[in-house]
């Protein structure tokens, strides 16, 4: 119980409006309690004394009362809907502060499908735990201590024989509980890895396509969905076994009321009116005992979710503020390098003492083979890592012990693969700078070569571009991109091998763009075509996870080592 109390401490902003649920449920609940002694009194006054006073009482009683359960039974529903709602809003909430907050490491880790599921199917079945089982809680336990109490009232040694049951019942809530949390966790699972294949397939159905794989993604689906249903159907299992148990334990006390309140009536200790009510009752008892126990399976079906939640909200937000963090002044662009050295993993280094210093304004290339290191490089200066040792400084300043937010607001990012949103050209570009106005953007977009094209479009700035702009060309969504970094007006630009993708006339007028955009700021270029760093002011070459060549492009020609080896690669047929 020890996350459940924790996601109870999510109602507290609306203790008020529980409190008010608690009272709703209280009387309606009462209301139900009324009808065994009505039929006590129709039996013991109405029918054998024949009055028909307590019969006009009655009468008049049975619709005053259910009238005002009917209220009540509104108010406490409503009220715990709202309150359960609003929880699960709030945790969908926090979920997704919480992954915002998570480091690029994470990421890295776990599928978008997988994260997905979290917030809609973990999230939603807080709606069970918090709305309908607690409604059901509250209300059949209501009954079952009014129940309880009236049986005392009418006879005590026919309660306490009653109650001899309740521990057995309690045991087998407990047995049958565990089993179903631990399928439900199963469920839960497969429920996720269900909505990463779903994600992983359709988001990728143009290679699908491409490779004639629909019946192998068919295939996966099946071999997923049929793993669900199995882990779906043992949780069945425990549940139908459950709720039976439950029941014959609960006849045993119903025999054992018969035998020993017929004993009683037989023998003038009680009335026939009040055995029957007493029935009534026990019934009354019964039937919440049954349906707490459903409540219960449910209850930890729905908790298999809720600990994966929590699961979720405990891990370590590895790269965060420190307590003392500092805002970052606008700064000129100096960066320093100073002995780096990184692991994605702990146990193998991607990077290994990096040393380098870049003045303001300067532009700085990368080159090396794949897996280099030059994209690890690019990813620390922005603290999307932390460094597993050195520092990385910009005008003095240790990036970690700045505020992050201060720190990348001042960063320019363009990758290789530009994500845009599913809302319009204008808002896409928009993105760099929120507050900037319909001018700025038009400005930035002019700059970046893209104007034109977004005039050609159906209804220009304002024409929706589709999910992630696919229906763009890659140069059409390159130049979107370098609009959006020229709003945000960085000081320091990381260019991740931008024009790689294009073709000949698309890399040309996206390179213009990018020139123009790298003017007076510092740029850091990776890049795999050496035509577009020519120019750079120090290139440097990585390999292993090293530097092991630096200079201007003329510099390394003349060395006559990795780089001119490259450069032979790409230009021995021009």
């Amino acid at each position: 119980m020890k996350n459940y109390k924790r996601l109870l401490k999510y109602i507290k902003p609306y203790l008020g409006r529980f409190g008010l649920a608690i009272i709703c449920i209280v009387v309606a609940s009462g209301a139900n309690l009324y009808l065994p002694w009505i039929i006590k009194d129709m039996i013991d006054k109405v029918l054998a004394e024949r009055d028909m006073a307590m019969l006009n009482f009655i009468s008049v009683s049975i619709v005053v009362v259910f009238a005002i359960r009917g209220v009540f039974y509104y108010g406490q529903s409503y009220l715990v809907s709202y309150i359960g709602q609003r929880v699960v809003v709030d945790v969908r909430e926090v979920m997704f502060r919480k992954f915002q907050r998570m480091p690029m490491a994470y990421f890295d880790k776990h599928q978008t499908g997988e994260t997905m599921s979290y917030l809609t199917n973990d999230v939603g079945a807080i709606q069970a735990a918090l709305v309908d089982n607690l409604i059901e809680m509250f209300t059949e336990g209501a009954i079952l201590i009014g129940s309880v109490v009236m049986m005392l009232y009418l006879d005590w040694k026919l309660t306490l024989l009653t109650l001899i049951t309740v521990p057995l019942v309690g045991f087998a809530m407990k047995i049958f509980g565990k089993k179903i949390k631990s399928t439900s966790r199963v469920i839960q699972e497969k429920l996720a890895d269900i909505t990463s294949l779903l994600q992983e397939s359709i988001s990728s159905i143009r290679v699908v396509k491409s490779f004639v794989r629909e019946k192998y993604e068919i295939e996966r689906f099946i071999v997923e969905n049929e793993l669900n249903f199995r882990a779906t159907m043992k949780n069945v299992q425990f549940t139908s076994l459950l709720t039976p148990t439950v029941e014959f334990l609960a006849a045993l006390a119903v025999t054992l009321i018969v035998w020993f309140g017929g004993y009683e009536v037989v023998n003038g200790m009680i009335t026939a009116g009040s055995l029957v009510a007493f029935l009534t009752y026990a019934v009354n008892l019964a039937n919440p005992i049954k349906r707490l126990s459903r409540i219960y399976g449910r209850l930890q079906k729905a908790m298999a979710a809720v600990d994966r939640i929590f699961f979720v909200l405990d891990l370590p937000e590895t790269v965060n503020d420190k307590p003392n963090a500092i805002e970052l002044p606008q700064i000129k662009g100096n960066v320093s390098v100073e002995n780096v050295t990184f692991s994605y993993d702990g146990a193998h280094n991607a990077l290994e003492k990096v040393n380098f210093e870049v003045k303001s304004g300067q532009m700085i290339a990368f080159v090396g083979p794949s897996g280099a290191g030059k994209s690890t490089i690019a990813n620390l200066i922005p603290r999307f890592y932390d460094v597993t040792s050195g520092a990385i400084k910009i005008d003095g300043y240790d990036i970690r012990d700045v505020k992050i937010d201060s720190l990348r607001e001042q960063i320019g990012i363009v990758p290789q693969e530009t994500l845009l949103f599913s809302t319009t050209v204008m808002e896409n570009i928009r993105y760099g700078r929120l507050n900037a106005t319909d001018e700025e953007v038009i400005a930035a977009a002019r700059a970046a070569n893209a104007e034109n094209f977004i005039l050609e479009l159906p209804n220009g700035y304002e024409t929706q571009i589709g999910e992630r702009g696919l229906n763009l060309s890659g140069g059409q969504r390159q130049r979107m991109a370098i609009a959006r970094a020229m709003l945000k007006n960085p000081q320091i630009l990381i260019l991740d091998e931008a024009t790689s993708a294009l073709d000949t006339e698309s890399e040309k007028i996206v390179q213009a763009a990018l020139d123009e955009l790298m003017k007076g700021r510092t740029s850091f270029v990776i890049a795999h075509r050496l035509s577009t760093i020519f120019s750079a002011d120090k290139i440097f070459v990585i390999d292993k996870g090293k530097i092991c060549e630096s200079g201007t492009h003329k510099e390394l020609l003349a060395l006559n080592g990795v780089y001119r080896n490259l450069y032979n690669i790409q230009f021995s047929n021009i």
